[in-house]
C-alpha cells in the first residue's frame, strides 16, 4: 500500500527507516531516538509518503513544499531560475527505502516515484521539484526521469547530510509529461516510464480524502508535534530564534502554544499576519456587466482565501473595481455563490493574478475558511460546520 504517513506509528516507522538508511550511508551519525527528524518535518506544508508491505513501512519520501522558510537545499544551490517561472517548488527529500528491500529497491523506490508524481500533479498543487542528492545517485534522476542540475552558490558539501557532497536539480511537471513520451512511448511496456508515470494507475495507492479543493494535507495534531519534535528529539530546543518565531507564526492556534519552544526575547518585533491565507486550488467564474451592458463571463481559478477575500489568476484580463457575481467550486459537492471586487493585478507570464475583496461571504465560504483556520489536520475540513463561528 501506498499512502501519506499520518499516523504516529506510520511516521515513527518513516522516520526510523529514514534514519538507518542515512546512517548506513554515511550521511548522518546515529542519532538516540533511533530517527531521524528535521524542522521540514514539522510544517503543515509537507507531506511524507509511505509504502507498507503487510502493514510494516518499506519506504519513504518526504515532499517539502516552499514556505516561509524556505527548502533545504536553497541554502547552497540557487533557485532563482526555477522561482522565475510559474508554479508551486516542493523539494524531494527524506528518500529511503527499508533494509530489508534495498536489493530489490525498484520494486519500492518506483511505486514511491509514481506515488509522488501522481500526488505532485493532483493533489500538491507542485510544478517544479527541486532535488539534493549525492553525487553516486545523480544519474538515475538524470538519465531516467530528466532532471537538469542546478548552480550551487559554490558549496561542495551540504550540511543537511553531514556534509556530503551533493548535486542539485530539478524537474518540471508540467513538461515531464511530453519529455517522458518522446523518450519512452516506442519502449517495451517494461521501460516505458511515460506510460507508467502518466497512464497506468496503481490499485495500491491510497489518495487522502478531501473535502475541498485544498493543496496540503497536515496531520500533525498538537500532541504529534509535542512527541516527535520535544519528547523524542530535541528540535525544537536546537532552532535558531527567527525559526522559533516563524513556528509560531505557522502554528497560532491557543492549542498548539503550549508544544511550541518558547518564544525569543524580542518576541514583539515578530510580525503577526491579521488574517490567515490558505492555499487552495479552486476552478471558478465571475460575472459582470462590460461598459455595453452586456452580461460577460470569464473562467478564474482561486489560488490562495482568507477570511475576507482571495487571489486568483486568469487568462484573460479582469474589470478592476467592478463588482461580480462570482462562484467557486470549493469541493465536489460544495459550491460558493457572493459578490466580490478585483482591486490589484500581477502579471506573470499568460496569466495575470488578481485580489478580490468580498462582499458578504456566503455561510459555506465561513464554514470553509473557517475550518482552515481553526482545524488542524486536513480531515478536519470533513466537518467544517462545527468550526463555524
Amino acid at each position: 500500500m501506498l499512502k501519506i504517513a499520518e499516523t504516529r506509528e506510520e511516521l515513527e516507522a518513516c522516520f526510523a527507516v529514514l534514519h538507518d538508511a542515512y546512517v548506513d550511508s554515511g550521511f548522518m551519525t546515529p542519532d538516540p531516538s533511533g530517527m531521524r527528524v528535521t524542522i521540514y518535518h514539522a510544517l503543515p506544508t509537507t507531506t511524507t509518503l509511505c509504502a507498507k508491505y503487510d502493514d510494516e513501512v518499506v519506504g519513504t519520501i518526504s515532499l517539502v513544499r516552499e514556505s516561509a522558510l524556505g527548502v533545504p537545499l536553497q541554502r547552497i544551490f540557487d533557485l532563482t531560475p526555477v522561482r522565475e517561472k510559474e508554479g508551486q517548488i516542493a523539494e524531494v527529500s527524506a528518500l529511503a527505502i527499508h533494509r530489508s528491500f534495498r536489493k530489490t529497491g525498484g520494486s519500492i523506490l518506483f511505486p514511491l516515484m509514481k506515488f509522488m508524481y501522481e500526488y505532485c500533479t493532483t493533489f500538491f498543487d507542485t510544478r517544479h521539484l527541486v532535488i539534493a542528492v549525492n553525487p553516486s545517485h545523480i544519474e538515475m534522476y538524470e538519465s531516467l526521469l530528466f532532471f537538469q542540475r542546478l548552480t550551487a552558490h559554490g558549496v561542495e558539501s551540504y550540511d543537511f547530510v553531514n556534509g556530503a557532497p551533493a548535486i542539485g536539480a530539478t524537474l518540471d511537471l508540467k513538461e515531464a509529461p511530453e519529455i517522458f513520451r518522446r523518450h519512452y512511448a516506442a519502449k517495451p511496456a517494461r521501460r516505458n516510464l511515460y506510460a507508467y508515470f502518466t497512464q497506468i494507475k496503481l490499485q495500491n495507492i491510497q489518495f487522502p480524502h478531501r473535502r475541498f479543493f485544498t493543496t496540503n494535507d497536515p496531520v500533525l495534531t498538537p500532541e504529534l508535534l509535542d512527541y516527535f519534535f520535544n519528547v523524542r528529539t530535541q528540535v525544537f530546543d536546537s532552532l535558531s530564534e527567527r525559526k522559533k518565531a516563524l513556528l509560531h507564526l505557522i502554528y497560532d492556534l491557543p492549542k498548539y502554544q503550549s508544544v511550541l519552544p518558547a518564544l525569543p526575547s524580542n518576541e514583539d518585533q515578530i510580525p503577526i499576519r491579521r488574517h490567515h491565507r490558505f492555499s487552495v486550488k479552486c476552478p471558478a467564474r465571475i460575472a459582470f456587466r462590460n461598459s455595453n451592458g452586456k452580461e460577460e463571463r470569464i473562467a478564474i481559478e482561486v489560488i490562495e482565501v482568507s477570511r475576507y477575500g482571495f487571489q486568483a489568476r486568469a487568462r484573460r484580463p479582469l474589470p478592476l473595481n467592478t463588482w461580480c457575481d462570482t462562484t467557486i467550486q470549493l469541493g465536489h459537492s460544495d459550491i460558493s455563490h457572493f459578490r466580490s471586487l478585483a482591486l490589484r493585478e500581477k502579471n506573470n507570464g499568460s496569466n495575470g493574478y488578481y485580489g478580490f475583496r468580498l462582499g458578504e461571504p456566503d455561510i459555506l465560504w465561513r464554514k470553509f475558511v473557517s475550518a482552515l483556520d481553526q482545524g488542524t489536520t486536513y480531515s478536519d475540513l470533513d466537518s467544517a460546520t462545527r468550526f463555524l463561528q
